[in-house]
């Protein structure tokens, strides 16, 4: 098992929910924390609140920086609307949160990893930062033989999750569009997400 698989299962089991909805989550057969102190429960205080909702959001994009996230969190607050759905419409522009939705990797942590390894470009153009941040009507394909590697044709062929409408995506030719920037209800979480208490944290 690599330090990146035992880090997912870290954060399953430290915020108590499948945060990526996955069958092999260790949250499905123990749901309690890791260590010794795991089993204790008690009542979160507003403060505990509003942390681990920061931490289920942030955990779910591949465990981003604080430094990172927090810059998401001040350009939500400089865009005109509300301030939690901007927040979400920034971290799904991410290239990696985009190749995650369009099921060309399994996890978001993979999704990562494809973009750093250059298998993706955007318009044409090879991108390796997974935070790079993908405009509406920007098109994104799998590169040249790329699109031979096993663990795409896996991704693409799993039954684990739909595509969600805002992105498009050609399975037969790796390539897709994304369509517009997603409210949180259009996201498919697989457990609550609660920018807003993201937004009061970061407020207090």
């Amino acid at each position: 098992m690599t330090k990146r698989t035992e880090s997912k299962f870290k954060i399953d089991r430290r915020l108590q929910v499948n945060l990526w909805g996955r069958a092999k989550s260790p949250i499905n057969k123990r749901e309690y924390g890791p260590g010794q102190h795991g089993q204790r429960r008690k009542k979160p205080s507003d403060y505990g609140v509003q942390l681990m909702a920061k931490q289920k959001l942030k955990g779910y994009y591949g465990n981003i920086s604080e430094k990172q996230f927090r810059k998401y969190y001040e350009e939500a607050m400089r865009r005109k609307g509300d301030t939690s759905e901007n927040l979400i419409g920034i971290l799904e522009s991410r290239l990696d949160a985009i190749a995650y939705r369009m099921k060309l990797a399994i996890t978001p942590f993979a999704a990562r990893q494809l973009v750093s390894h250059g298998h993706l470009a955007v318009n044409g153009r090879r991108v390796t930062i997974a935070s790079y941040m993908v405009k509406v009507g920007d098109t994104i394909e799998v590169r040249g033989k790329s699109k031979e590697l096993t663990v795409i044709k896996e991704a693409t062929e799993s039954a684990e999750r739909d595509v969600p409408d805002y992105v498009e995506i050609d399975h037969s030719k790796l390539t897709g569009t994304y369509k517009r920037a997603p409210k949180l209800s259009d996201v498919p979480y697989p457990v609550q997400m609660e920018p807003n208490l993201v937004i009061e944290f970061y407020s207090r």
